[in-house]
């Protein structure tokens, strides 16, 4: 934001000086930060808004009435400084600042510098808007400033622990909400639709009157927020939302330029007749009269008045007065399309002077009925008569006014709660929130005989009324379509299948809800009171109006899951295949006869069964599978451990037997390490045995993990079998890994004891991680694990133990010899 000031729309210089802050323009410019450049001053763009041209100029009016006045701070002659917010939160926000901080000397030249210091702000009025009001709130309230708004009607601005120096002449819309609720509730309308702008004013608004409404046992249909600026496809989605509503009755929480797209979005594609009910905002706003199929909408507006004078001081421009305001000049040259520069576009005539106010029809001259106009009207004259009561005493039956006082913006503040007055029979006070009392008048579009809309006060609301009395109603309103009859706008809907009737606790009048049955249970039948279960193999469809048979889950070999883990298993038997192949071929080599040639092939033999058995996993469940894919993995493994053992016992014997007099390799040759293997893997047969005998796995549909489908696993038949098989696992694992740790610093060229400690560790790794993931795998993931824990363990091994050897005896033959083994030169 750059830091230099902009220049108000209006400005005057004066003893006090009064701040004002409207959204002249409808928008502002926007430009693209490159951050190599300084940015452009903020500056406005579109057309101007003729209506808060005219609360600009009643500021003004409402100021040189008191400047004139007799009674009220006579002698002290009010500034102002009024600021265009281009409805812009940013440059709302710079013009809060570039008022809290004071105004610069070019624009007051005056030589006036006692009092509260020559242009210094005392209080604002503004804005139009609660979104930028909010955001200058936060700053005045920093700077005790006061700030009186005319149209900012957000409930939130209520809270005085946010926005402390906050006040408005317009009631809030917690008042409205309410109001609007026991007007929807009179007319008997339970089924309703709701649209409301997407800023503080729409959703704080449509939320409090939700709340009332579910209170008062009022159904809402949809509720719809959108902002003009939001892309068309929205508007058009929210559009075809109401086209396709069932709801007749529509509460609009909405600006009148929010609004207005909307409904030109409605009017390109007609929908069925809707009864509009209308927040203050946009039901009183001239400009929307022209959506004649609105007709009949009805709400709430702040009750129209008369300035006396005000007409003729809006209409009192001529070219010679417009020419000095550049705000003015603009608007002059838009309502009468002509030039007032000497350089004048080609698509624009020269003003030649006989262009008359009296003959321009639009908002700016539409005086007949002030409604907001009324409300800045007493913001102004609040902050007067605060600053009255600060700075004016009454003696001897007269008041004298010390215009040199330094008078602080928190001294008008405190006066501001205190104030009480009549202005022209309007009465103005402020609750301990800042709030007037909410009058609100009943507006109904009808059409008169000429055909033209117009606007016709039919009742009353006056929230200072006793409870039930607040609503009063007074003419015959028109409905929708120009109807005299009452819509009809409730809900009736059948319940279609799949779904039950359930009615609102609590909420006689309203309508039922039609609720999707619950997980597991169906309705066939429309309009059905009760929804029935399925069995327990049948799960709903998603109209869950028909049972259907569960799917059937389990690791199938024609899924990309099972296919990847079949490859790998595969491939490593492969591998291992071909290990064998280059071992068997070099058998006579040193490097594959000092690595126990006899352990290494059978070691690569149930290396290739372990990656084969895990082919088991894969597939339906059977009897056989089940039985099989446990113990053929347990057995498998425990022959490769053995192995593994083995080679580690021959490495730690080899070395004793290196020592001067030891003779420990004739108690571990090649018979010994034979019957080791055979004795640790006829254990792990002999716990098979008894597992199979006594309680073997058998397939089984689980029904309980997932409601919506059946998973066909393998169930373990005895738990203390499965963990037994997997105990003897990992106890020899672990006593390998032990052995193959003590012999890792043993001299070895091809590091035998190392290789090993390597692959155990892996092995044990992977075994320690499968047991937690196991036991949380849901269905066919939990085979998934235990496969890719055999896969993982396995190609550990493998690629740890004989990896290195088959480098060295296909790409380093050179290291294959007695010599290089003995580590001689």
């Amino acid at each position: 934001m750059q830091g230099t000031a902009r220049l108000p729309a209006f400005s005057m210089d004066g003893d006090y000086v009064i701040g004002g802050v409207f959204s002249i323009h409808s928008n502002m410019h926007l430009q693209i930060h490159n951050y190599t450049t300084v940015p452009d001053p903020l500056r406005c763009a579109g057309s101007i808004d003729a209506r808060e041209l005219r609360f600009s100029r009643a500021m003004i009016f409402a100021l040189e009435e008191i400047n004139n006045s007799t009674e009220l701070l006579p002698g002290i002659r009010l500034g102002y400084q009024i600021h265009d917010s281009c409805s812009s939160v940013p440059v709302a926000v710079h013009a809060a600042f570039q008022l809290s901080n004071g105004l610069e000397p070019v624009f007051y030249t005056g030589a006036n510098c006692s009092g509260s210091g020559s242009g210094s702000v005392v209080g604002v009025v503004g804005e139009s808007g609660s979104t930028p009001t909010i955001g200058m709130s936060r700053i005045f309230g920093a700077f005790n400033i006061p700030l009186v708004s005319h149209y900012a009607t957000c409930a939130c601005l209520s809270d005085k622990q946010q926005y402390p120096t906050f006040s408005r002449t317009i009631p809030s819309d917690q008042f409205q909400a309410e109001a609007l609720v026991k007007l929807v509730k009179h007319f008997g309308w339970t089924w309703i639709g709701a649209v409301r702008s997407d800023s503080d004013y729409g959703n704080n608004g449509m939320a409090s009157f939700l709340n009332a409404a579910l209170k008062e046992g009022i159904c809402v249909e949809y509720s719809e927020s959108f902002y003009r600026t939001n892309k068309r496809s929205k508007i058009q989605r929210i559009a075809d939302v109401i086209r396709s509503s069932t709801a007749v009755v529509i509460v609009a929480f909405a600006a009148t330029g929010d609004l207005k797209i909307l409904l030109e979005e409605l009017d390109r594609k007609p929908s069925s007749p809707r009864q509009w009910i209308g927040s203050e905002a946009w039901v009183t706003a001239p400009d929307l009269l022209r959506f004649h199929f609105c007709e009949g909408a009805i709400g709430f507006g702040i009750p129209k008045s008369v300035i006396p004078g005000l007409r003729d001081f809006v209409l009192d421009l001529s070219p010679s007065k417009v020419s000095a305001s550049p705000m003015l000049k603009e608007f002059w040259e838009d309502a009468f399309m002509c030039s007032l520069g000497k350089s004048t576009p080609a698509d624009k005539l020269v003003c030649d002077g006989t262009e008359d106010m009296q003959t321009l029809q639009n908002p700016y001259t539409e005086t007949s009925q002030l409604r907001i106009t009324n409300m800045v009207y007493k913001a102004v004259y609040s902050i007067a008569h605060a600053m009255h009561n600060a700075v004016c005493k009454e003696t001897n039956f007269t008041t004298q006014c010390d215009k040199n006082l330094r008078l602080e913006s928190k001294q008008v503040f405190t006066e501001l709660k205190k104030v009480r007055f009549s202005q022209n029979g309007y009465d103005v006070s402020f609750d301990a929130n800042g709030d007037p009392v909410a009058v609100y008048e009943l507006v109904n579009w009808q059409r008169s005989e000429s055909g033209v809309m117009e606007l016709v006060t039919v009742g009353l609301y006056d929230a200072s009324q006793p409870v039930s009395q607040e609503f009063r109603i007074s003419k015959n309103l028109t409905w929708v379509e120009g109807g005299a009859q009452v819509p009809v706008s409730v809900c009736s809907d059948s319940c279609p299948p799949g779904t039950r009737k359930v009615l609102q606790k609590g909420k006689p009048i309203c309508c039922y809800d039609c609720v999707e049955c619950p997980e597991g249970e169906i309705s066939n039948t429309t309009d059905s009171i009760d929804c029935f279960p399925c069995p327990s193999e049948f799960w709903p469809n998603a109209e869950r109006d028909v049972c259907l048979p569960k799917p059937v889950e389990f690791l199938s070999f024609d899924e990309v899951l099972a296919i990847v883990l079949a490859a790998f298993s595969v491939g490593g038997a492969c591998l291992a295949v071909i290990t064998t192949a280059i071992f068997f071929r070099n058998r006579t080599t040193p490097i594959v006869r000092a690595n126990n040639s006899e352990l290494s092939f059978l070691l690569l033999l149930s290396l290739t069964l372990c990656f084969l058995c895990s082919l088991t996993f894969i597939g339906a469940p059977s009897e056989w599978s089940c039985m099989l894919r446990h113990t053929a993995f347990g057995i498998t493994f425990v022959l490769c451990i053995s192995c593994v053992l083995g080679k580690t016992i021959v490495v730690l014997m080899a070395f004793k037997a290196t020592l001067p007099g030891s003779n420990v390799m004739k108690w571990f040759g090649p018979s010994q390490q034979r019957l080791t293997v055979v004795s640790f893997t006829f254990i792990q047969i002999l716990i098979c045995t008894i597992w199979l005998v006594l309680s073997p796995p058998f397939p089984k549909k689980n029904l309980t993990t997932y409601k919506e489908k059946i998973i066909l696993e393998c169930a373990l038949g005895s738990a203390l079998g499965f963990w037994a098989v997997l105990g003897y696992i990992g106890l020899l694992a672990i006593f390998c890994f032990v052995l193959a740790v003590l012999a890792r610093k043993l001299p070895d060229n091809f590091n035998e004891a190392k290789l090993i400690t390597f692959s155990m560790l892996i092995f044990c790794a992977v075994w320690i991680t499968f047991i937690p993931a196991y036991v949380s795998s849901p269905g066919k993931f939990t085979v998934a694990v235990e496969i890719f824990a055999i896969l993982a363990s396995s190609f550990g091994l493998i690629l740890c133990i004989f990896a290195p050897k088959c480098f060295i005896i296909l790409f380093q033959p050179e290291k294959n010899t007695k010599k290089a083994l003995m580590n001689k030169d």
